[in-house]
């Protein structure tokens, strides 16, 4: 995987505003010059792009005069690993720089041609390096353990990965195996590409005109921006169209999908795992466990889940709720926030983190590290791309001035503060955390955000507004990416048990969860079960759940910060510093939170019925 770390898939998969008559008046205005990202910091132009990427294809060839030589001494070992090392970190800048300069405008095709090339270049790299685990593993754990004792660089910058390879043996390839798997990056990336270029440009997107009289276009922006539409027949009619027009490609989808999974479970046999579960979690190092009792553990929280829905349906005052009242604000903010105002609620929000922490985040946010408007052809979504190490952070947004804009800018800052707090902690080779800890540090942020704002609420509606944000919080990261887990793992089940899927028994699966997630008193259309070909995290094997495992991490900390002091917030802070020096379980165990066990989904779910509480209380 390329190194990029996304909004939670409410704001990614569906994205944001990208048309700049969706922009805030305060975007338009160009009331905020110079506020987009500086990505001469990372390469002063195209050409010195150009040349740092010829250059690093030609560096690679100089990987192989340490082939076979591994075992010499620490010191060729140091030098060899060194080599990759600095050659890798080279070469995720130089992807980085595309990769943005592309999603300024996807249209533009010079870019996206940029972006296979330095893919290529990926390819090329996993090639020549795919020979280093196997001849580590020729040299045994006692003799590398002896190596890392004796070599300093070894010991400080290099003793988890070689822990890890060893840790892996079984399912390490030999040189021509693990060559072959590297080859086949870029063909096995083929489903993702061409679902996504069925949602980005080839799906006819139908156009129907609101009660207002406006005509909008529903692709997947359009969607977004009305699918809460104050008038419900609107909302129902936006929820038709879009999801019609989804199953028209059923098929498609069911043929991309199919293919992914294929390939899932292709990468798994290969390495010699039971399943394409297994081998998804192996990486690191995650016990099946700890997947399956999320499922579980969601599933029996499904009660307080519906509760919420039917707190919903009163909220709204509706006699009953569709699947397309979801999205609504429970009560109405009319406030808006502008750029400026978004950094200053930030920075108070995140005081409980402490002085050093805030001064960070005081100096990064002043700085030209995002881009943060909407505007034509620029790529939807948000996310921070921390794949530059030795520059910083750079976060792509599409804010809107309304409170999800607040709450995105928030999010986001939250991944750029770990990413720098961990390269500040740890050297280049430990300091790329997994996603099993990222969405911990922006999630936080959010509950940190919803905890000021409440404290800061000067009426009833006010109050229910930010408890409604808490509450969808809790059901859009936490049931609904569990809800995404199980549908994986239900397809990926069916499919290494022999059995056929297709478009419609994907719909299928989808259908039913939805129905047993949302509960038997919240209405659907048939159609609403195309859902699941709206999803790109799925071309991702395994990864959503993660964003479920986080916010029950991140629920436990900040509950632990706004009621305790310095203890908890540096203990809290202790993950972030830690990046990737450890396995993610291992890192929240030393933290006090045992993920295998129940405990955290048990405690999310009660944290979900005490917000219920206070709702119903302020309706009382």
């Amino acid at each position: 995987m390329m190194p990029e770390l996304s909004r939670r898939e409410a704001l990614t998969a569906a994205a944001l505003a990208t048309l700049a008559s969706a922009a805030p008046a305060w975007a338009q205005s160009g009331a905020t010059p110079g506020a987009a990202w500086d990505l001469s910091e990372l390469y002063p132009s195209d050409a010195a792009w150009d040349q740092a990427r010829k250059q690093a294809l030609a560096a690679l060839p100089g990987l192989a005069k340490y082939k076979g030589r591994l075992s010499e001494s620490a010191d060729t070992l140091a030098q060899a690993l060194v080599l990759q090392s600095d050659l890798g970190r080279t070469i995720a800048r130089i992807y980085t720089y595309v990769s943005l300069k592309g999603d300024e405008d996807v249209r533009v095709a010079a870019y996206q041609e940029k972006q296979a090339q330095a893919t290529d270049l990926y390819t090329a790299f996993g090639e020549s390096t795919a020979w280093f685990s196997p001849e580590l593993l020729t040299i045994g754990k006692p003799k590398l353990d002896g190596f890392i004792a004796a070599n300093q660089t070894l010991k400080t910058r290099f003793d988890f990965y070689l822990a890890n390879t060893i840790r892996q043996a079984e399912h390490t390839l030999s040189p021509e195996g693990e060559a072959i798997l590297a080859s086949a990056g870029s063909a096995l990336q083929t489903p993702d590409e061409v679902s996504g270029q069925l949602r980005s440009s080839d799906i006819p997107w139908p156009t129907i005109t609101l009660s207002t009289g406006q005509e909008v276009r529903l692709d997947s922006q359009g969607y977004t921006l009305n699918r809460d539409a104050p008038n419900r027949a609107d909302r129902k009619a936006v929820f038709d169209a879009f999801w019609a027009a989804h199953g028209k490609f059923q098929n498609s989808f069911g043929a991309t999908y199919n293919g992914q999974i294929k390939g899932d479970i292709f990468h798994a046999k290969a390495r010699k795992y039971p399943s394409a579960l297994a081998a998804a979690l192996s990486g690191n190092n995650v016990p099946e466990g700890v997947y399956r009792t999320l499922v579980a553990e969601a599933n029996k929280g499904l009660p307080q889940l519906h509760r919420y829905f039917d707190l919903r349906r009163r909220m709204l005052k509706l006699s009953d709720l569709g699947y397309w009242d979801i999205y609504p604000p429970l009560v109405s903010l009319d406030r808006p926030f502008t750029l400026d105002q978004m950094r200053a609620t930030t920075l108070e929000a995140v005081k409980p983190l402490g002085p050093d922490y805030q001064a960070r985040i005081a100096k990064a946010t002043a700085a030209k590290w995002m881009d943060p408007f909407p505007r034509p052809g620029k790529r939807p979504g948000a996310y921070m791309n921390p794949g530059a190490f030795d520059v910083h952070p750079y976060l792509l947004l599409n804010l809107s001035e309304k409170y999800d804009g607040l709450s995105t800018y928030a999010h986001e800052w939250g991944h750029a503060l770990h990413s720098l707090l961990s390269n500040t902690a740890q050297p280049f080779e430990k300091a790329d955390y997994p996603i099993f800890l990222a969405e911990i540090a922006s999630t936080l942020n959010e509950q940190l955000l919803v905890a000021h704002m409440l404290k800061q609420a000067k009426s009833k509606e006010e109050k229910l507004f930010y408890l409604g944000q808490q509450m969808e919080n809790f059901r859009g990261t936490f049931f609904r990416q569990t809800m995404f887990a199980e549908f994986e793992l239900k397809a990926h089940d069916m499919a290494e048990a022999g059995e056929g899927l297709s478009g419609a028994k994907f719909t299928s699966i989808y259908g039913d969860l939805l129905k047993r997630y949302h509960g038997p008193a919240m209405k659907f259309e048939p159609s609403y079960a195309n859902e699941w070909a709206f999803i790109p995290h799925f071309y991702n094997a395994f990864y959503v759940f993660q964003y479920a495992t986080c916010i029950s991490a991140a629920t436990y900390f900040a509950q632990a910060i706004l009621k305790g002091g310095t203890r908890e917030r540096d203990n809290y802070l202790s993950v972030l510093k830690a990046g990737g020096s450890d396995y993610p379980v291992d890192i929240l165990k030393r933290a006090g939170l045992n993920m295998t066990s129940p405990a955290p989904y048990q405690a999310l779910v009660a944290s979900f019925k005490d917000t219920l509480d206070q709702a119903e209380a302020l309706l009382a």
